[in-house]
């Protein structure tokens, strides 16, 4: 089974590399940018008997730290 987990910053929690991503925007020309936020996205290819209890955990003990971070799990056809 494949997963695409993808994780952002929860809602105010400070973004430097997204304020940096859309000050270079500015530089190069593209106007008009309100905001940038950076995230992660993982791309997993696991068992297809894994439970999502599973996929929970190794989201919540690695992939993502949920005291600043939120976490969306889509599983891939």
């Amino acid at each position: 089974m494949k997963l695409r987990i993808i994780v952002t910053l929860k809602s105010g929690v400070l973004d430097p590399q997204g304020k940096a991503i859309q000050h270079a925007l500015g530089s190069l020309g593209f106007a008009g940018v309100a905001d940038v936020r950076a995230g992660k996205l993982f791309e997993l290819d696991v068992a297809d008997d894994t439970s999502d209890q599973a996929i929970d955990d190794m989201c919540r003990k690695l992939l993502a730290n949920t005291v600043i971070e939120n976490y969306r799990v889509e599983k891939l056809a």
